[in-house]
């Protein structure tokens, strides 16, 4: 009986570092999914304003 506690007690542990983990990682992930949306939108207006708001992503830049 006392196997079975201390292995129910190993258990609740491990889950609870586990949900611990996840809901940091959680957080992180909507952070970078923030950022990453805000880097597309700058660069989507960058290229808007750089050429006249065409953009053709298999264009080669003039120096090739």
């Amino acid at each position: 009986m006392t196997a079975l506690e201390e292995k129910i007690a190993h258990l609740t542990r491990a889950v609870d570092d586990m949900s611990d983990t996840i809901a940091r990682q959680q957080g992180e992930i909507m952070m970078l999914t923030r950022r990453v949306q805000l880097l597309m939108e700058r660069e989507a207006e960058r290229e808007a304003n750089a050429a006249g708001g065409l953009f053709i992503g298999d264009e080669r830049p003039p120096h090739y």
